[in-house]
């Protein structure tokens, strides 16, 4: 992620401790690039761990991140559905709100 984009607290974040933010960025692209994976999958199981988490930025960011790879909303919203039985009704119906806010954005 450049240092000109993302939500203001991760720009705070960038400007204050860059070193430690280009270390975060690098070890998720490795990460990604470690196994089997494709981009589109890891997006989608980093989105329902956010869900998951309760972490309205990251649902976000995921979101994004899971469009650009190539994911539908159908494929969006499954991903969070499935997590039901896990994490709840409440949690993934906050999930599926925070997706559709972005969703209704782009």
């Amino acid at each position: 992620m450049s240092k000109k984009k993302g939500p203001k607290h991760y720009r705070r974040l960038q400007k204050r401790f860059p070193e430690v933010l280009d270390a975060v960025q690098n070890l998720g692209t490795t990460i990604r690039k470690a196994g089997p994976l494709d981009n589109k999958t890891s997006e989608l199981i980093q989105l329902g761990v956010a869900a998951a988490a309760g972490s309205v930025g990251a649902v976000n960011s995921h979101t994004k991140r899971a469009l650009q790879a190539g994911a539908s909303e159908e494929e969006l919203q499954h991903t969070l559905i499935l997590l039901i039985s896990t994490i709840g009704f409440p949690k993934v119906a906050a999930a599926l709100a925070w997706v559709g806010d972005v969703l209704d954005n782009e």
